[in-house]
């Protein structure tokens, strides 16, 4: 299987084909994967050199002139270094983006701390009128990226190496149910997936599957208490409790609690893998079962 961030490419190259107001703006990431694209395209794939706050800049003067730019680097060059850029360039402006990460929270630990943006999500959450896509699986990944390629607005499109086994049919709007259960509500953002299918398989829970996370579906998670308990899982791959106000004022008029899962402040100084973080974070299926186990009691009963 190929990966979120090679599916990019390949789509993004064919999408330069067959729309002349689309360019793609680099900064030295994944430039060998556009090499074909730029020799086709030599006005439209913009290398910037290591330079992420001219990445975005470069990006945002080209929106002001009607192009549509597709923006890429590792995300912790693409939001955190140049978030004042992202601020004034694209929101301040008023003009319309497409910010296509990688690397996810902690996709290539070996990279250190410096390539690792667990809070990329809520901090563009600070912004407003912001699309924020999270998929799970390279189909989706494409799906998204070419509805985020024909729109005027703002889209962020967070891919990772982490990734679930089976595509779904997403649209880039609200949540999708699963399956219903009684005894509380899990969330499983994008490639969360697979660890929470597992982790809840002997509980009796409805699964919602979100890879649209701003805006936040509240009327799915409302429609989703009316048959289950008001106990809400949030199982990010991002800063843990990034959505949680966004569900808490979905139910705010609904006794409820929430248990938010992601990743923690705490700064793990260790390389290792990405399997391993992912147990240190207590995002595995082992950890999560335990976890929701223990937030939703003896009514989690069984399947």
């Amino acid at each position: 299987m190929d990966t979120m961030r090679d599916r990019f490419i390949s789509t993004a190259s064919r999408l330069l084909d067959e729309d002349p107001r689309l360019a793609v703006v680099l900064a030295d990431i994944s430039t060998d994967g556009f090499a074909p694209a730029q020799r086709t395209h030599p006005d439209r794939v913009i290398n910037v050199g290591i330079r992420e706050q001219l990445l975005v800049g470069v990006g945002g003067g080209l929106a002001l002139t009607g192009v549509r730019p597709i923006v890429h680097t590792f995300a912790s060059f693409l939001v955190e270094r140049p978030f004042e850029q992202v601020k004034l360039d694209f929101q301040h402006q008023g003009t319309g983006a497409v910010l296509v990460s990688a690397g996810g929270s902690y996709d290539w630990p070996s990279g250190g701390f410096t390539h690792m943006a667990p809070g990329d999500v809520a901090l563009m959450d600070t912004l407003d009128d912001w699309t924020i896509h999270v998929p799970g699986h390279p189909d989706e990944a494409e799906a998204l990226l070419r509805r985020a390629a024909t729109g005027d607005d703002r889209v962020y499109l967070r891919l990772s190496l982490q990734q679930n086994e089976e595509p779904l049919p997403v649209t880039g709007e609200g949540f999708l149910t699963l399956r219903e259960g009684r005894s509380g509500v899990v969330v499983a953002v994008g490639p969360m997936l697979g660890a929470v299918t597992e982790a809840v398989a002997d509980l009796d829970v409805t699964v919602l599957y979100a890879t649209t996370v701003r805006p936040f579906d509240g009327a799915a998670l409302r429609r989703a208490t009316e048959t289950a308990t008001a106990d809400i899982v949030l199982v990010e791959p991002y800063l843990a409790g990034t959505s949680t106000a966004a569900a808490s004022d979905a139910l705010r008029d609904i006794p409820h609690r929430i248990l938010a899962r992601g990743v923690g402040r705490k700064e793990l100084r260790h390389y290792g893998e990405m399997s391993e973080h992912l147990a240190a974070q207590r995002l595995d299926p082992a950890s999560l079962r335990e976890d929701i186990g223990a937030f939703l009691g003896a009514s989690a009963g069984g399947r």
